[in-house]
């Protein structure tokens, strides 16, 4: 119940590593323009599907680098301060490593993360994000607003922002407006062209399961190809056709593939490939089907048998007599993630009456993979690719035997 961390091993890895090797040792350096996946050109092999997933046409693409290398590259080109319009506007519980980027963004360009940082913040004695307070803040703050960074999937709740709104509600005040998507590629349908987001980027080792450090992704849409816009450039960035005059004059790629810095790892391009030769099979819309069934019989089963009680605190009361009914004692689960189909993925974020530590250990213990995030979420992911709805009623029923375990 982990993919939203890690992805299960495609089958097909292993022979296309294999080939990787057998290449290597039978081509030497002829590999990298022979056999059937030239090194030079195997980034290639994994664009057209991968923008399938995200919606986007094959140009606006491109598979490199990491996640956090690939957002550097990308606000370079897209955040472009100025006195009256710096501001970077972010989830206020933003994946750490998105936060310490946009700090160090604000910061190289001279300004301060205390007035340049804005985050976005639910409502008091609320966990999630409404979509109307979202758009009044961009409304509000609009003009001093140079980016809008959101994720696509909000890696602690489990919220699945509406990014068609987003996008418009900044675009309606002059922002560019950009996506981390690590929770939500492979796990919602996503239409990044069609949206008219400007930019975004993913890891592939979540949903995408192509294995922990997996390539990255990148969007720019088409509407940004020929902008003038700054660049950090590299050799991969210059056009194929006329790369290896080595004449250094830079004949630039247009759109995304102008921000490739280095030429692309064959073996983390052959673990992504095998996985998307299964994403083949099948389309996001009947994968986004299956899911919402699998998550939505998870948040039954939870509500049936662990309800919350009304007007229960996260800790039962310490002054409570040792003669209490079965029902008041009875261990509890939350879920914070919210209810609607629409505004979640696979993943629901549970919170727990009795201390998440013990609850964590013991469904480990019952060899149950899902994993703990502070200060006290449990985060349980059934992917439809491969999690089955009687993966998601043997969870429920060791989660019973894991809470009851924890309370004594």
């Amino acid at each position: 119940m982990c993919g939203n961390s890690l992805g299960l091993q495609p089958k097909g890895v292993r022979k296309y590593l294999e080939q990787d090797l057998d290449y290597w040792a039978r081509y030497g350096v002829f590999g990298h323009f022979e056999g059937p996946r030239p090194w030079a050109l195997c980034d290639e092999y994994v664009t057209e599907q991968s923008a399938r997933i995200v919606g986007a046409r094959p140009e606006e693409v491109a598979c490199m680098n990491g996640l956090t290398v690939n957002l550097h590259l990308l606000l370079v080109s897209f955040y472009r301060p100025t006195s009256t319009r710096h501001k970077i506007l972010i989830e206020g519980k933003a994946f750490p490593s998105d936060h310490y980027a946009m700090e160090s963004q604000i910061r190289f360009h001279g300004y301060d993360p205390a007035t340049s940082l804005l985050l976005a913040e639910p409502r008091p004695g609320e966990q999630t994000l409404r979509t109307e307070d979202l758009v009044s803040l961009i409304k509000r703050e609009g003009d001093a607003i140079a980016a809008i960074v959101f994720s696509g999937v909000q890696y602690y709740t489990g919220q699945l922002f509406d990014m068609e709104t987003i996008t418009r509600a900044g675009h309606s005040k002059g922002c560019v407006v950009g996506f981390d998507l690590a929770h939500a590629v492979g796990n919602a349908e996503l239409h990044l062209h069609d949206w008219g987001v400007d930019f975004a980027c993913w890891c592939t080792y979540k949903y995408m399961n192509s294995g922990a450090g997996g390539l990255a992704g990148a969007f720019v849409h088409e509407k940004h190809a020929a902008a003038d816009m700054p660049k950090l450039l590299g050799w991969w960035g210059h056009k194929m056709s006329t790369r290896f005059r080595m004449d250094n004059k830079l004949d630039l790629s247009p759109g995304v593939n102008g921000l490739r810095v280095s030429n692309p790892p064959p073996l983390l391009v052959s673990p992504l490939l095998a996985s998307l030769d299964v994403f083949q099979k099948t389309t996001m819309a009947d994968l986004r089907r299956k899911s919402v069934l699998l998550t939505g019989y998870l948040e039954f089963l939870i509500k049936k048998f662990y309800p919350k009680p009304a007007g229960s605190e996260m800790k039962p009361a310490a002054s409570e007599p040792k003669a209490a009914s079965e029902a008041a004692i009875r261990p509890w689960v939350e879920i914070i993630t919210p209810s609607d189909p629409a505004q979640r993925g696979c993943q629901l974020s549970l919170m727990f009456s009795v201390p998440i530590g013990a609850v964590f250990t013991e469904l480990e213990r019952r060899g149950v993979a899902c994993d703990k995030r502070e200060p006290n979420v449990l985060r349980i992911a059934p992917a439809p690719l491969y999690n089955s709805f009687s993966d998601v009623h043997r969870f429920v029923s060791l989660l019973g035997q894991s809470l009851q375990a924890a309370q004594l």
